[in-house]
């Protein structure tokens, strides 16, 4: 089959809320040609088959970035009706098979097989939960085990029955958003189980057993799920009666395509590596949304997705891409940092602050920022930090550090 070679100004790849709102503001703001192209048959990514409330939005998705309550669905088709009024072109069923040159990608869709050209490409392919054999719980493999993502779909999207006595494993807002689905779908959720010490977030409204320092170590049944095994910290054992299971959390950002083009990865965040303006290493290429990091709300991507957009338009008229840029780490209990790069001459990041998570809980810590020793920020947080809730560094210590120094070292106590 032959190839059709053709080119456009801006390549954005994925239509979830950060690719959607970075194409409506390229096209509104008159950067040429600007397509986006999403591998699924529907734009509108997570938020399509969720109800208020999904996937860390409490209260309903649009309150962050457009000041009114929506369901998922009705958000979705929102950035959809955005897009498409701005002038970009969306294109879905249409996946992104890897890379033929520098901004230059080869698809493949309902229209045969294509290479498209870009002045400037924004990577904003989202990011996924790990699936159950991914994180090696051992035994049988019974209908009845989910992600939080298969559970919506199957509920909102399909309207499936998913059983009737459910195991959610998990305690970060997305679990919680699990507890709401499976009660809509009428089960009975029977506990949530975390490896945390203690709860890291109030519980749902619903009342539901949290058992707090376990591990599920493995699965039972034959056609269908029977039950799951638990461990204890302290070495107790208990098998619990089930027929679903929920795995929630634990977020692998969709960095496949990154990876195929070369693009360096930050170790904390697997995501692509970005300075504040959201530039990858590779000249031309940007990176936005969920695919930085674990998880955040909708609408702080559709946000990260209009702050890729106004780096792309000064990339467009002209401004030089950075040369040297340094790194940003963390140290233990941190998890990461985002964004994880800095041009001590550049942009600051999105709200002026960066994002941090931490593995452990921190009774109103105090955030250091070092370069080669020299402490050049301090911060205390007015909020003890937990694991799976964003906490937030500002950047006005940016201009204080050494163009020529060594990395910017982030730590907490």
């Amino acid at each position: 089959m032959n190839r059709v070679t053709r080119a456009v100004d801006v390549l954005v790849v994925g239509a979830g809320p950060a690719g959607l709102a970075a194409a409506a503001r390229l096209a509104a703001a008159g950067a040429g040609r600007v397509e986006i192209l999403e591998r699924e048959q529907e734009a509108g990514g997570i938020p399509r088959h969720c109800h208020p409330g999904g996937f860390g939005d409490f209260g309903g998705f649009g309150l962050r970035d457009l000041r009114r309550p929506m369901s998922g669905p009705q958000y979705a088709r929102h950035l959809v009706d955005d897009t498409v009024r701005a002038g970009a072109d969306l294109r879905t069923g249409v996946t992104v098979t890897g890379w033929a040159g520098p901004r230059t990608l080869d698809t493949t869709g309902p229209d045969g097989l294509e290479r498209i050209g870009a002045r400037a490409v924004v990577l904003a392919t989202g990011a996924r939960e790990r699936p159950r054999s991914a994180r090696l719980v051992p035994g049988t493999r019974p209908q009845g085990v989910l992600t939080t993502g298969e559970l919506q779909q199957a509920v909102h999207l399909y309207g499936q029955p998913v059983g009737s006595r459910a195991v959610v494993v998990g305690a970060e807002p997305v679990a919680y958003s699990a507890v709401r689905t499976l009660g809509a779908a009428g089960a009975n959720v029977v506990a949530m189980v975390t490896d945390q010490p203690r709860a890291p977030l109030v519980s749902p409204r619903r009342r539901v057993p949290l058992l707090t320092g376990a591990t599920v170590t493995e699965l039972f049944g034959r056609g269908r799920l029977t039950g799951v095994g638990l461990r204890h910290r302290d070495g107790r054992t208990t098998t619990l009666r089930c027929d679903t299971v929920v795995f929630t959390g634990d977020w692998i950002p969709d960095h496949e395509l990154a990876r195929r083009g070369g693009i360096p990865l930050d170790p904390g965040t697997r995501g692509p590596a970005v300075d504040t303006a959201l530039r990858t290493a590779e000249i031309g290429v940007f990176a936005a949304g969920n695919l930085l990091h674990g998880v955040e709300p909708a609408g702080i991507a559709a946000e990260e997705g209009r702050h890729a957009a106004e780096q792309v338009l000064r990339t467009l008229a002209g401004e030089p891409w950075p040369g040297r840029v340094l790194t940003v780490q963390v140290e233990a209990p941190l998890r990461w940092a985002a964004p994880n790069r800095i041009d001590p001459a550049g942009p600051p990041p999105m709200r002026d602050r960066f994002t941090l998570r931490t593995t452990g809980r921190l009774a109103l810590p105090v955030l250091v920022v070092r370069q080669d020793g020299r402490i050049l920020h301090r911060q205390r947080l007015l909020r003890t930090a937990v694991p799976g809730r964003s906490l937030y560094l500002s950047a006005d210590w940016m201009s204080r550090a050494s163009a020529h120094g060594g990395p910017l070292v982030i730590t907490a106590y």
